[in-house]
């Protein structure tokens, strides 16, 4: 009896049409999903890097948030690396050569957080380029799943946005507890070198992309015309009002920093801990996406988020119970306070942001999706970048350090008010989708540099979150 090798099998049929939706398990598949996973499990490393700044390096919470907004910089220039990748390809190639690239940063960047840097500047080189090398692959992997993701059929319309996502989403969970558990029996320098491991992955698979390499004549300059394109765009007052509200809503200051702090040195939460609240905090997000798909998503935008506003800055409040240990009067442990607080709060901040990634894909003109959409998620990284910046300097000048946290809930207090100004300008958002006619299933799985929302002040974050973006029949 012979056995035809080429036929697939069962095994990999069922990974097809029920892992994958229909999508042929092929090597260049294999590979996209290999970056995006790496991309989720690089928060290993999320919880060593914050104890690695307070702990080894002694910065203070001001600093700490100012390095926060640094690492946030390449996140704000995706669009540039996006220009560099079609316009400018090395060795020949357009997302291979990138692809190669970003891992060999980050496991170099990785690599030297492990050994050499002792210092801040070390640090803050080596963080920076930690977030470049995640920052290039996503958005060349995103750019290979936008070309492939316009040949899918009407069925499977939205089917490869959703494994990638999937792929990441499962990368991030995994390391969601282990992130905290492995700082309890490693040291922070043991667990960047094992996350310099991971980027190798993406060297090694970059490879596996479908490319033609491209010769130096057909090597066009489209920058010029494509800047300008977007600039038009964006300067459209019904696309730029809109922008303009999210902006400021965002880049608000965020006490972040300052609260891991508080957390870990005036409550001695373990790292442990913390990897709890995180992998709690990642089952709270896919909590408050699925409530945003089922009961909310028809309600307008100018009233999702005006309400968003209102209840993410008032449940934001809540923290002022543990930093005066009003929980304790009432006879509720920190432990448990924390956990519960950060279920509410990450379930409510996921479904506040929800509304803004809609809002950003139906904003986007046919023909540019993918590009302006990049250039869209880039402002609201400067806005997260703007946020940290602002939370170090209130920090610095409220006198809050990593053992006085005497007014700790007066830069809360300030931070969760000053969230309620966007209020003012609610009438710049569409009151209905500014673009109902319009399908946009092939816009990619924004990944969003974490700056201040309801749920994110137990841990600081280099890394990015993928925020998440669910491709059913388009809102």
């Amino acid at each position: 009896m012979f056995i035809n090798i080429y036929q697939p099998t069962k095994v990999k049929q069922y990974i097809e049409n029920k892992l994958l939706f229909g999508n042929k398990l092929t090597p260049e598949l294999f590979a996209i999903l290999t970056v995006y996973f790496v991309q989720g499990i690089l928060g290993l490393a999320r919880l060593a890097v914050s104890f690695f700044l307070k702990d080894e390096l002694m910065l203070s919470p001001a600093q700490v948030s100012a390095l926060m907004g640094i690492a946030a910089i390449p996140w704000v220039t995706k669009p540039i690396i996006g220009f560099l990748s079609d316009g400018k390809p090395l060795f020949g190639y357009r997302r291979r050569s990138y692809l190669f690239l970003s891992g060999i940063l980050g496991a170099m960047a990785w690599l030297s957080l492990g050994t050499i840097v002792n210092n801040l500047w070390s640090a803050t080189i080596a963080i920076l380029f930690t977030s470049l090398s995640v920052a290039m692959s996503d958005v060349i992997v995103d750019s290979v799943v936008v070309e492939r993701a316009k040949n899918e059929s009407l069925t499977k319309s939205g089917s490869l946005q959703s494994i990638t996502w999937g792929s990441s989403a499962l990368g991030g969970l995994i390391t969601a507890y282990f992130s905290g558990s492995l700082l309890q029996h490693f040291s922070n320098n043991t667990v960047f070198l094992i996350t310099a491991c991971f980027p190798l992955l993406v060297v090694g698979i970059a490879g596996l992309i479908r490319e033609k390499p491209i010769e130096k004549e057909a090597i066009s300059n489209p920058f010029k015309g494509q800047i300008k394109q977007l600039w038009q765009t964006i300067t459209q007052k019904s696309i730029l009002a809109p922008v303009i509200f999210v902006a400021l809503w965002q880049g608000t200051p965020c006490a972040d920093s300052a609260f891991f702090f508080f957390s870990t040195n005036e409550l001695g939460f373990t790292p442990e801990f913390l990897g709890r609240i995180r992998l709690i905090t990642s089952l709270a997000a896919l909590i408050g996406i699925f409530c945003y798909q089922k009961w909310l998503k028809q309600i307008s935008f100018r009233v999702m988020l005006g309400w968003c506003v209102v209840l993410s800055s008032l449940l934001g409040m809540t923290s002022l119970i543990l930093v005066t240990h009003f929980n304790r009067v009432l006879g509720i442990d920190d432990h448990w306070f924390s956990l519960g607080d950060s279920l509410i709060l990450t379930v409510m901040g996921q479904i506040a942001f929800m509304p803004v990634l809609v809002l950003s894909a139906r904003l986007c003109p046919e023909g540019i999706e993918a590009s302006f959409f990049a250039l869209l998620m880039s402002i609201w990284n400067l806005a997260g970048l703007i946020s940290h910046e602002l939370g170090a300097l209130l920090t610095h000048w409220l006198g809050v350090t990593e053992t006085n946290f005497e007014y700790l809930w007066l830069l809360l207090l300030i931070t969760n008010l000053s969230s309620l100004l966007p209020l003012f300008l609610i009438k710049l958002l569409p009151n209905e989708d500014p673009q109902i006619h319009h399908n946009l299933n092939n816009l990619p799985t924004p990944e969003i540099y974490e700056h201040h929302s309801a749920g994110s002040v137990f841990g600081q974050d280099i890394i990015p979150e993928v925020i998440i973006e669910i491709n059913s029949h388009r809102y």
